[in-house]
């Protein structure tokens, strides 16, 4: 495990966490019903456990597991990237998915301590470098729901499929320092308010889906060089 490091002078200035709580007790009472109604759903047209388990890298490099709806059928292949499209998806986790439905679980992360409403998002463990002095800010606050970087790629699942090529390296090479930059700029700049703002927004294109397109991997790219 890592030691905390400063991020910036605005990187502990988020919301507090007697909010975060607040906001996830709310948020798990309100939808109990909706979560067990989804999860009979799910149980009866795909065998498989309804809760999705995944094991994410969290504040100072500490593992935790990060809980969802199950959109996926259950398989013994290694873990990769989700594309649009992809085979694995059920036709309820296609739905689950496009309407962010699955990711209310995590409401419990944020419970437990885990994560906070706004903050980067977690990250698999193979897909965290430690050592990498970016990755050390970015963990030294509490991984989040939403952030800003998930807000401008919403469909993040879209943009891997567009891309001509390997996805994986793509998003290694290219997409996941991206965001990463993205995070530490955000970081930098945190404020109680413009994670207000933030969550404000996230509920706008969760309702008001496609209203601000993904930037395409060739944008992507491109922007990926003149920060480089």
């Amino acid at each position: 495990m890592m030691a905390p490091k400063k991020s910036g002078t605005g990187s502990n200035a988020g919301l507090p966490r007697w909010f975060d709580v607040t906001v996830a007790l709310t948020a798990l009472i309100l939808s109990t019903p909706l979560i067990a109604l989804l999860a009979i759903i799910i149980a009866i047209t795909s065998p498989g456990p309804v809760l999705f388990r995944q094991e994410r890298v969290g504040l100072n490099g500490r593992r935790f597991i990060l809980y969802k709806l199950r959109t996926m059928r259950v398989s013994s292949e290694a873990f990769r990237l989700a594309t649009t499209g992809d085979p694995r998806v059920t036709p309820v986790g296609k739905l689950l998915r496009k309407l962010k439905l699955d990711e209310v679980p995590q409401f419990w992360n944020i419970m437990k301590g885990d994560m906070s409403l706004v903050g980067p998002r977690p990250e698999v463990p193979q897909y965290v470098n430690l050592t990498n002095s970016g990755w050390q800010l970015v963990l030294a606050v509490r991984p989040g729901l939403t952030d800003p970087l998930s807000l401008l790629l919403a469909d993040e699942e879209k943009l891997l499929t567009e891309y001509e090529g390997d996805s994986e390296q793509f998003y290694l090479e290219t997409l996941q320092p991206f965001k990463l930059r993205g995070y530490l700029q955000y970081l930098d700049k945190r404020s109680w308010w413009s994670d207000i703002k933030v969550l404000l927004n996230t509920a706008a294109v969760v309702v008001f889906r496609g209203r601000n397109p993904t930037p395409t991997a060739d944008e992507i790219s491109v922007l990926s060089i003149k920060h480089h």
